[in-house]
């Protein structure tokens, strides 16, 4: 096999997205374009033997700069840009996104389309408002062929109006009559499809394929020639024209007609999972206690579950024609003997995509957890939603039914819990909204079971429309009604209160869609929720969720909530925040970055709420997964990146907590305390000086997020920020300066390592915290203290560097006192981030050496100690280095790991880097880390 090594490679341009600052890279992309296989990224997949033979361009996206699209076919047809389209993550490797008005790139001449060839390409819409094109080739005056999507407006395209097609025109004229073999299904937007359009010069046929399936095939005339360029997201009708709005992945081009078996084979040749194949999918993910995920790689035949595995069931029935078919959950009841195939799954920052397909329908099913970072109020509102959409696929017309339904297991994590239940009805703009209550009948305020509220009620709502119907009852005899009837009964199980597990009662939606065809319904939107009042205590105070101080009621927000999803709007900032960091991640660090990213965020946020008033907010974080801490320092540290690059005033939330109860004199000890409370939620302090102290730890966590946020605050709120906190950060600094160089017997954040004296990486990050100090003291304008902290701070590091420093010259040590030792010192990321500056560009540098001497097959070890590692780690030591192969290493092995580990649980922290496996903790707000690299880009520094 013929191997070609291809290299990413970008700089500085006005294409790229504001506020990230690129540096080019370089990033080895193997591809193998000849024999029996293709290689992405560390997976193989089996490919026609012949698959290669006559393929004239090939353009996968892996490989961009400014100026140049590269071509991967060794005919040298590289494309040149039009506009800035801007280099994502897409469907195998990378993808270019198009803006629909201006942007596209062309390559010269490639195939002679009077002659058979084939044009194939990934493609996903953004907008279907008019005629837009993916492929061609240029004509004098029009394209010589047309992949694209024809428009939804046009009357005289009659039932071909809004779908996929493959067009020839019978001359390069304007006025020339059309050919189009037209796909006989819709597609619907932000939704991947292989596309392939064929001309067979020997039979006169156009063939269009759609994911690998023959759709349509069309008799032409003989083709002509076009002689022009060839060009990617646009048409040609007189002038550059139809523009594509949206992305586009692995376009190619072949001088002959590819066979079924062909097109099928580079269609299986992508993965069903992008960008990448979570261990677990967030599915309903907004805080502590909405955390639902799906730990496999198919919706039907598998349970949801809360991210320590109780069942939190969700169950989706597709009835075709009077035949049932599973697509979610794993619900086992007579009549239902089919499961729907689980064709893609594609994982955004905020929302997980699947597609299905049975029986000549195909179901869209999308899990949506907003993260309105920007708008608190909207961040506050504790909801997830899950849209829905259906059409046939196989141009005939099915009367369909889709059902949904969650268990009683959402209100308790004891499934032996008494529950009680009930209808509601809310009135939204969009007419009415139907609502199941679940609670328990006895709530316990304030308590957990098995890490799940005993107190709060579960809102579970749709809207309700023509064909509608709702029903609570035993999940046997419900899903049974609407397995045989296609329609639920309007009526509530009266049997209550009972055990979740008596009977399992369930709570369902049933929409029916007679005569449904290849034209994609509206939308269905369901709300899941929970209520709870109080959020938490605080010293013994019970807080509110802030979301009570927006909305008199429950209702009313859920009302609100509702509408800002059915319109689209909350849909349409959520793709525009998904686009971003896609984006700025793939430019990064290229598409495993934008992929580890787009995993990371909903559970980051996951672990945080909202709680207090409007005028008084706070983000209370719990240490999910391992001790269950409020607000442990320590865990809020390493999630920092994610808050910063969304939105630093959340760093301001996460941290003020922790300052007021400092302050607040109840806590008695001179350095920081390590959280807020032994058990979430309730925030009691260790007013004796207890809890599982960290003094060095936490004394620097806290000066270092708090410099943190100042750098990227507004010169107004940093300065008034660092005013009324500076007494407290000051005497932690003040703590430091004579302790953190050679720290005693200590307890640090990688706890499970045990105490450690002498450590090398504790005393860093206590250095680093003493100058952090000269920052605050800086926008306190307290210019003597600011002088005297970075002195400090100058003077810990040139005694902290020989200490550290092996013998052998090539390291530095885990402890003092370990000759032949080493560790990671993930500690200098702040140094990078905040522009401090201390570590000697020489030592790191060193450092950078060592560790890609350390690298396992995914990722390095934490220390000499063990192979396991920590992923936040791991990004945080990328992001502090400007070894840019090293950091891509990083980034590489970390993506491997979460890609093919068998741990199937919501993205672990602690792993191993050898054995490919889960050490322990899993869904941990930590994962934040993720996003260290991008917080260091837009810190500038």
């Amino acid at each position: 096999m013929k191997k070609i090594q291809a290299l990413w490679q970008f700089g500085r341009g006005s294409r790229t997205v504001p506020g990230v600052s690129l540096r080019k890279r370089s990033i080895l992309c193997d591809l193998v374009i000849a024999g029996a296989s293709l290689f992405y990224f560390g997976q193989d997949y089996a490919l026609a033997q012949d698959i290669n033979s006559g393929l004239a361009g090939y353009w996968p996206c892996s490989d961009i700069n400014d100026n140049m699209l590269a071509d991967y076919s060794g005919n040298g047809h590289n494309g040149a840009f039009t506009g800035h389209p801007i280099w994502t993550a897409g469907k195998l490797t990378g993808a270019l996104r198009f803006d629909g008005q201006t942007e596209y790139v062309t390559a010269n001449n490639v195939v002679n389309t009077s002659q058979s060839f084939t044009a194939a390409a990934w493609v996903q819409l953004e907008n279907e408002l008019t005629y837009s094109t993916a492929f061609s080739q240029d004509g004098a005056n029009v394209s010589g062929f047309y992949l694209q999507f024809l428009s939804p407006t046009d009357s005289g395209l009659g039932s071909a109006a809004g779908k996929f097609a493959f067009a020839l025109l019978n001359s390069d004229s304007t006025g020339a009559a059309p050919a189009r073999a037209v796909c006989p299904f819709a597609p619907v937007i932000n939704t991947w499809y292989h596309l392939a359009g064929v001309y067979d010069s020997v039979n006169n046929v156009i063939k269009l394929y759609v994911n690998g399936s023959l759709v349509a095939t069309q008799s032409v005339p003989a083709a002509w020639s076009a002689t022009g360029p060839v060009a990617i997201g646009r048409g040609k009708f007189g002038q550059p024209s139809d523009f594509w709005p949206g992305k586009i992945a692995d376009a190619r081009l072949y001088s002959r007609a590819l066979t079924d078996q062909d097109v099928r084979t580079l269609y299986q040749a992508a993965p069903a999972d992008s960008p990448i194949r979570p261990p677990a999918v967030p599915l309903i993910v907004r805080g502590p206690y909405i955390n639902t995920w799906q730990a496999g790689d198919n919706g039907p035949g598998t349970w949801p579950a809360f991210w320590n595995g109780h069942v939190t069931a969700f169950t989706g029935i597709a009835r075709i024609d009077g035949t049932a078919y599973t697509f979610f959950g794993a619900p086992s009841v007579s009549g239902l003997n089919n499961q729907m195939q689980q064709i893609q799954l594609e994982v955004t920052p905020t929302q997980s995509r699947y597609v299905f397909q049975g029986g000549g329908v195909t179901v869209y099913l999308t899990f949506f957890s907003p993260v309105d970072a920007t708008d608190i109020q909207r961040l506050s509102m504790p909801f997830g939603y899950i849209i829905a959409q259906t059409e046939t696929n196989d141009g005939n017309t099915h009367n369909v039914s889709l059902y949904f339904d969650i268990s009683g297991e959402w209100a308790n994590g004891n499934d032996s819990t008494l529950i009680k239940w009930g209808p509601k009805q809310v009135t939204h703009a969009g007419g009415t909204l139907q609502v199941h209550t679940i609670t328990p009948a006895s709530p316990q305020v304030l308590t957990e079971f098995s890490d799940y509220p005993s107190w709060g009620t579960v809102v579970w709502a749709t809207n309700s429309q023509t064909g509608f119907t709702w029903q609570s009852g035993a999940d046997a005899t419900v899903r049974a009604q609407a397995i045989s009837q296609g329609f639920l009964t309007n009526t509530t199980d009266s049997n209550q209160p009972r055990a979740i597990n008596n009977n399992w009662p369930v709570f369902a939606f049933n929409f029916q869609f007679n005569g449904l065809t290849g034209q994609a319904s509206n939308p269905i939107v369901l709300a899941i929720g929970h209520i709870r009042q109080p959020a938490v205590s605080y010293l013994g105070k019970n807080l509110p969720p802030l979301w009570s101080s927006y909305w008199a009621n429950w209702q009313n927000m859920l009302s609100f909530a509702y509408d800002d999803v059915a319109s689209s709007a909350a849909l349409i900032r959520a793709n525009a925040l998904d686009n971003t960091i896609s984006e700025q991640a793939t430019q990064a660090n290229g598409p495993h970055y934008a992929g580890l990213a787009a995993l990371a965020l909903r559970q980051a946020f996951g672990g945080v709420e909202l709680v207090g008033t409007s005028s008084r907010p706070w983000l209370f974080l719990k240490e999910i997964s391992s001790s269950g801490n409020v607000s442990t320092v320590d865990v809020i540290y390493p999630s920092i990146p994610v808050f910063l690059y969304t939105n630093p005033y959340l760093v301001q939330l996460l941290i003020d907590p922790v300052l007021a109860y400092t302050e607040s004199g109840k806590w008695p000890l001179v350095f920081c305390v390590h959280d807020l409370g032994s058990s979430y939620p309730n925030a009691a302090g260790h007013n004796d000086g207890g809890g599982e102290n960290m003094p060095i730890e936490e004394s620097a966590n806290m000066l270092l997020m708090t410099a943190a946020y100042l750098n990227a605050a507004s010169p107004a709120d940093a300065s008034a920020f660092a005013l009324k906190h500076y007494k407290i950060l000051k005497q932690w600094a003040d703590y430091l300066v004579p302790n953190t160089l050679d720290p005693g017997f200590q307890n640090q954040t990688d706890d499970f390592t045990g105490f450690i004296a002498h450590s090398s990486n504790l005393a860093l990050i206590g250095i680093l915290g003493v100058d952090a100090m000269a920052q605050i003291a800086k926008y306190a304008g307290r210019s003597a203290d600011q002088l005297y902290y970075s002195q400090q701070g100058s003077s810990l590091i040139t005694q902290w560097v020989p200490l550290s420093e092996d013998s052998s010259g090539l390291h530095l040590k885990l402890a003092y006192d370990m000759p032949g030792t080493w560790s990671l010192k993930y500690n200098a990321f702040p140094d990078k981030l905040l522009g401090l500056n201390l570590v000697p560009s020489g030592t790191l540098q060193q450092e950078a050496a060592w560790y890609v001497q350390q690298e396992q097959p995914y990722g390095i070890p934490l220390d000499i100690r063990h192979t396991y590692t920590k992923a936040d780690w791991e990004m945080w030591t990328a992001a502090s280095t400007d070894d840019l192969a090293l950091r891509q290493n990083i980034v590489d092995a970390l993506y491997d790991f979460v890609n093919t580990s068998p741990s199937r649980v919501p993205f672990t922290d602690w792993y191993d880097t050898i054995s490919d496996t889960q050490t322990g903790f899993q869904a941990r707000p930590v994962i934040g880390g993720i996003y260290s690299i991008l917080a260091r880009l837009n810190s500038g520094n």
